[in-house]
């Protein structure tokens, strides 16, 4: 007699198999692994831009005085700052020098730095020696570069007009002591520190220029400029943009170093936007006046900056 065995089916699914992952569930740890990254920025974009720029609105609405840092209280004056610092003439003032020292600065610089960066483009002798001797104006702080050059440009003993003399062109030019002259000096000083920092930047890009276009460009018999028109300028189109940028939110706020030649003076000739928020807030310790200022400084850039990006995407598509 014969003993038969049944083996009993083994099941398609083995124990041994885990269950899919959840879909939703990485997407979760996906977008939390993500602002685990960006949270520190945020969070010090905050506390750090997002907070004093709210405080700073508030404060032009109040009446703020050095007695409310002891006591706390600030109240509030609806409109009375803003109605106060745009009926007053110096402001008209000051932001039209503002926008002429903004433009004649970055005007000033950019041209001087392309030239500079195009000159130095070729290979010479003590090229790198010279581009980092051209470095030295924009390493200096800017009080220090202030002070040297209040020296240089002072009416009786500067070098400048004593160098003048010397040589029979007249001795005697009131550089930062005449209205007429002190917004113009402060402007040429402010090229002579900006001028490094756009060659630099300048120089980088045009390093990035391919070499094979200037050779075409000369095969095809075009001349200097046709070639700095149509290949240089195109080409350097996006660090042309980093630079006028950078240029413009550096420039529009200078404070120290109007300070440290002019104070603002002579006669307000060379009050700018910046050295009116100083006045009001810590001269004449009306803070709400100050913040009124700094606030149409904070727009005029918001403006420039909005105009920027809608050209950047218009020149994308």
């Amino acid at each position: 007699m014969t003993t038969s065995t049944v083996t009993a089916p083994v099941s398609a699914k083995t124990s041994g198999k885990s269950a899919a992952p959840d879909p939703a569930r990485q997407r979760l740890r996906r977008r939390l692994a993500q602002w685990g990254f960006v949270a520190p920025a945020v969070v010090f974009m905050l506390l750090f831009f997002g907070y004093p720029l709210v405080r700073n609105i508030v404060m032009s609405f109040q009446h703020y005085t050095p007695k409310t840092f002891f006591t706390g209280e600030a109240p509030f004056n609806g409109t009375d700052n803003w109605s106060s610092v745009f009926q007053d003439v110096l402001f008209g003032k000051a932001l039209w020098h503002t926008l002429v020292f903004t433009a004649g600065s970055l005007l000033g610089q950019f041209c001087i730095g392309l030239a500079l960066a195009v000159f130095f483009n070729r290979r010479f002798p003590l090229n790198g020696v010279l581009r980092s001797l051209i470095l030295l104006p924009w390493l200096v702080p800017m009080v220090v570069s202030g002070i040297v050059w209040r020296r240089i440009l002072d009416q009786d003993t500067g070098v400048l007009n004593t160098f003048l003399d010397t040589l029979g062109l007249g001795g005697s030019t009131p550089w930062l002591t005449s209205p007429d002259m002190a917004l113009l000096s402060v402007i040429l000083v402010n090229i002579w520190i900006g001028i490094p920092f756009n060659m630099v930047i300048l120089y980088g890009g045009l390093q990035e220029i391919p070499k094979e276009l200037y050779e075409a460009s000369a095969l095809d018999g075009a001349s200097a400029w046709r070639t700095f028109r149509s290949i240089t300028l195109p080409m350097l189109k996006p660090v042309i943009t980093v630079v006028l940028v950078l240029g413009f939110m550096s420039t529009v706020k200078i404070l120290d170093l109007i300070l440290a030649l002019t104070d603002g003076g002579p006669a307000d000739a060379t009050q700018t936007l910046g050295t009116l928020t100083y006045q009001n807030s810590f001269v004449e310790l009306d803070f709400g006046a100050g913040a009124v200022v700094g606030n149409v400084l904070i727009l005029v850039s918001a403006v420039f900056a909005v105009f920027y990006l809608r050209a950047n995407r218009t020149e994308g598509k």
